[in-house]
């Protein structure tokens, strides 16, 4: 009589967890640390649930932005500017990232030390590291988180975080946090759940390493002109003083300083919404996440917790979120009129936006490379709502 699929399941993930000990000892984890901690991991349903759901519906950049960069966030920021002033001031002087960017990454995420996630780390990690679709990664994050529990950073019953495995105020994964975390209190453990001074200066740390130039901000909101070929926007770098050249102004409407600082222009809702010009700074951001929206994101709180106002030119709030079978349908739309989109897989990525661009530019629209009304009537297309 064949087993039920629940002990088959229990069954298998025993097995894996004997095998991910066996790498981890021989990855110089200690036999009793291995033996303690991964006899007490569970195999996480919600986890894979979790990194198995995709989103129905694309996210706008008007929404990704309001929900992060909002008034509560912005003042409970310059509050804490206030508070931790001296210790800020000293992760500045050492990695040279200024206080407004470590809170604004402590505020997307953990919003300033407010959730660290609830899931038990190595159980997570075990359960991820035993699904073939990301074992690897995930085998070599447990394995880190393993050290970490090894070297007394923490106790292993208190390495709560993510579902997938990210940790601490600053939701340091593993890996990363083995690098780049640093025991900044001189208490001899590297904490970056109960440790105010090790999370800020392993933030500053891991910029720093990452090629943080405290010459220079993230990038700036600007004003395009009249006529403007978005075709330049998303890709390739110009000076400021090319781009002043063209037409660009700051977001007061004053011109750029004519110097050679290279600058990415970018316009993440479309030409009707904000247009950024971004620096080396923004690279770096995207070292730790790799999202065009979460960046800006970082380098706009930042602003306003050292006092700026707000975007000149807010995202427009009316743009429907696209459902991810909309963009696979209009993928498939791009590629057969010859417009390389690349997978049609529902994800509106680089490729997909510079065939729209490509499209748009060839059908007399503004090529800004972002999906809107005029695009969907061009191609045909229905699912576009307003």
């Amino acid at each position: 009589m064949a087993a039920p699929a629940s002990d088959t399941s229990n069954e298998a993930f025993n097995a894996c967890v004997a095998g991910l000990k066996d790498k981890a000892i021989a990855a110089g984890v200690s036999r009793p640390v291995a033996d303690d901690v991964l006899a007490s991991v569970e195999h996480l349903d919600r986890v894979i649930e979790l990194d198995r759901r995709q989103p129905e519906f694309t996210t706008t950049f008007a929404d990704y932005l309001n929900r992060r960069v909002n008034p509560r966030r912005i003042e409970q920021g310059r509050l804490l500017l206030e508070e931790h002033q001296e210790l800020l001031q000293r992760v500045t002087r050492e990695t040279g990232v200024p206080p407004a960017y470590l809170l604004a990454f402590w505020g997307l995420e953990t919003n300033f030390g407010s959730y660290f996630g609830r899931m038990s780390v190595p159980s997570a990690l075990a359960t991820l590291a035993c699904d073939p679709r990301r074992s690897s990664f995930f085998t070599t994050q447990l394995i880190a988180a393993l050290q970490i529990i090894d070297e007394g950073a923490i106790a292993a019953e208190q390495m709560e975080g993510s579902w997938a495995g990210a940790m601490g105020h600053v939701q340091f994964m593993p890996t990363v946090f083995l690098k780049h975390a640093v025991d900044a209190d001189g208490d001899g453990r590297r904490d970056l759940w109960n440790s105010l001074p090790d999370a800020m200066m392993s933030a500053g740390q891991f910029l720093q390493s990452m090629g943080w130039d405290p010459d220079y901000r993230w990038g700036r909101e600007v004003q395009l002109p009249e006529g403007f070929d978005y075709s330049l926007a998303g890709h390739g770098q110009r000076s400021l003083a090319q781009w002043r050249e063209l037409g660009i102004t700051d977001a007061f409407g004053q011109p750029l300083d004519d110097l050679e600082l290279q600058a990415k222009l970018i316009v993440p809702a479309g030409h009707r919404g904000p247009a950024f010009l971004v620096y080396k700074n923004f690279r770096v951001i995207m070292g730790w996440n790799r999202s065009e929206y979460y960046a800006i994101s970082v380098g706009h709180l930042a602003d306003r917790i050292a006092g700026a106002g707000g975007l000149h030119n807010p995202p427009p709030t009316d743009t429907p979120a696209l459902s991810r079978d909309i963009i696979k349908t209009l993928q498939q739309s791009l590629n057969r009129q010859g417009f390389s989109a690349g997978s049609a897989d529902g994800i509106l990525g680089p490729a997909t936006r510079r065939a729209i661009r490509q499209f748009q530019a060839r059908n007399g629209l503004t090529a800004d490379g972002y999906p809107d009304q005029r695009l969907f009537q061009a191609l045909e297309l229905d699912g576009w709502t307003q």
